[in-house]
């Protein structure tokens, strides 16, 4: 991932091609999130979250899921559980 802060004016991305630009008064607008202000730290993380989603799209495509699909299925629970060996499992 490469993301730069060009001339602390704009926020680029040679992986994405999502990008921040400063508004003033230490305030960003970023591509993809219309009608919000970020601070420039959070304006990186957007633009670098970015770049991660352009990665993520092509392991989707790789298992011939969409994007979204494939973020909804690796944040949702296991639907089992395995034990990894030599690690104890604590009980409750």
């Amino acid at each position: 991932m490469s993301v730069q802060v060009v001339n602390r004016v704009r926020v680029i991305s040679d992986r994405s091609g999502h990008n921040a630009r400063t508004v003033g008064d230490g305030r960003w607008v970023v591509s993809y999130l219309p009608g919000r202000t970020v601070s420039l730290e959070q304006a990186v993380a957007a633009v670098q979250f970015a770049e991660f989603v352009s990665e993520a799209a092509e392991f989707a495509r790789l298992i011939g899921l969409t994007t979204r699909e494939a973020v909804y299925y690796a944040l949702a629970d296991p639907l089992w559980r395995t034990e990894t060996p030599g690690v104890a499992r604590r009980r409750r």
